[in-house]
């Protein structure tokens, strides 16, 4: 990361719209979506203001303000200039800004998982010695998620690049992040939000206490390895005691390997005797598991992982959660690779709850380059649908390449506000 070191100081009170600031308080310690930014509000200097800090780094170099030699029109001269172009300039510029503003988009839902990774896992380096200062942490975490995404108008469910590095914080989060919007769309109070988010990222805590050999189920497990396995349950509930957890996220931990039939572990407890924060980390547990599994070879793609959890619904998990589960990932989860109804390839990209079948697909073309293709809305083409979802190695050679579907599949989500506007015809 940039040392910000020499970038210079400047009082809160002389800030401006259009300064490029750094602030220092980290992720959890502040609303705004990333630690670097450049203010566009005064709404913005208001909060600074109120977080009461005197003083913050910022960028000229990066900086944008404007004075009366610098008209406020004059950043949009661009597009004005654009009506002055023929058509097929015009259309390359407009692709242009369409494209900067998509890898803004995802750029931002990918700085906001890595601090929140880098948050996770101090998390867990500090349990050992000290057990509240970690529980402290996951709570700001899970506050600063909170922040983030309780916003007004839609939020979607976006597809990364790039996991969180190690397998448990990829898991982790991805538990949580899921958990956390399938908890808004149920319309669970910011305190049950913050139970769940909680209980959620620390789900799988009593893992550390296993030796490494088990600490992922394998069906090639012998009855004495399945027995150790299933300790981590008991041990995080443990684990949860040391760091004074309330009993909202102790529950999530104890309960998140239940079946709504009676069949899972430790306490073959039934659906009617699990909190409803650990029947959504059961189901949304099992999701990722089937998705993102130890061997890469053995992973499902989001759409049969939810067409399997789908059959065996009526058993193990709660039937109203799940078919929310379902409406909320849509028909064709983020990282499915699909083929639409014009024969074309497409990755899955975003989705959101109220449009399930109509997701953001990123479409195979060509006569594009893959680092110039634009996102393609269904919602906006009637015309235009998923026939039916593929597994990768089906796919033809050059739409494999092109469209890279994941390995392993990382989620964040993203409001309306910062989703990208612009996008290539279909």
């Amino acid at each position: 990361m940039k040392d910000r070191s020499s970038d210079p100081l400047i009082d809160v009170s002389q800030l401006k719209v259009g300064m490029f600031i750094h602030l220092d308080l980290g992720w959890m310690s502040h609303p705004f979506p990333l630690s670097s930014f450049k203010l566009s509000s005064e709404e913005q200097l208001g909060i600074l203001r109120r977080l009461g800090l005197k003083q913050v780094r910022w960028s000229p170099g990066k900086s944008d303000l404007q004075t009366d030699a610098m008209p406020v029109a004059l950043p949009n001269a661009s597009a004005a200039d654009a009506g002055a172009l023929d058509p097929t300039q015009a259309a390359k510029e407009a692709h242009r800004r369409a494209l900067a503003a998509q890898r803004a988009a995802l750029s931002l839902c990918e700085k906001q998982y890595g601090e929140a990774a880098t948050a996770f896992r101090e998390v867990i380096e500090i349990l050992p010695r000290d057990a509240h200062a970690s529980r402290d942490q996951t709570i700001a975490l899970t506050g600063a998620m909170l922040d983030k995404m309780l916003v007004e108008g839609d939020v979607s469910i976006r597809l990364l690049n790039e996991g969180a590095g190690d397998r448990g914080t990829a898991h982790a989060l991805n538990v949580s992040i899921v958990s956390l919007l399938l908890g808004r769309a149920f319309g669970l109070g910011r305190d049950e939000l913050m139970d769940l988010g909680v209980g959620a990222l620390l789900h799988d805590i009593g893992k550390a206490e296993l030796p490494a050999r088990v600490r992922n189920r394998d069906d090639s497990f012998t009855l004495a390895e399945t027995q150790l396995y299933q300790q981590h349950v008991m041990k995080g509930v443990a684990l949860a005691q040391q760091m004074g957890l309330a009993s909202g996220p102790m529950l999530v931990i104890a309960q998140h390997h239940e079946n709504a039939d009676g069949s899972g572990f430790p306490q073959r407890i039934n659906v009617d005797r699990m909190s409803a924060a650990a029947r959504i980390v059961a189901l949304v547990n099992r999701f990722d598991g089937l998705c993102n599994p130890l061997l890469a070879s053995k992973s499902m793609t989001p759409h049969e992982a939810l067409s399997l959890m789908f059959a065996q619904g009526r058993n193990r998990f709660d039937a109203t959660m799940l078919n929310a589960f379902i409406r909320m990932m849509g028909v064709y989860p983020p990282g499915s690779a699909v083929q639409l109804t014009d024969d074309r390839y497409a990755l899955v990209v975003a989705v959101n709850s109220s449009r399930p079948l109509k997701p953001k697909v990123m479409v195979h073309d060509p006569k594009v380059p893959r680092e110039e293709a634009l996102i393609v809305n269904l919602e906006d083409h009637s015309d235009l649908g998923i026939r039916r979802s593929l597994k990768p190695n089906l796919l033809p050679r050059d739409a494999l390449d092109y469209l890279s579907p994941r390995a392993r599949v990382a989620y964040f989500f993203e409001s309306a506000a910062t989703a990208p506007a612009g996008e290539m015809a279909a």
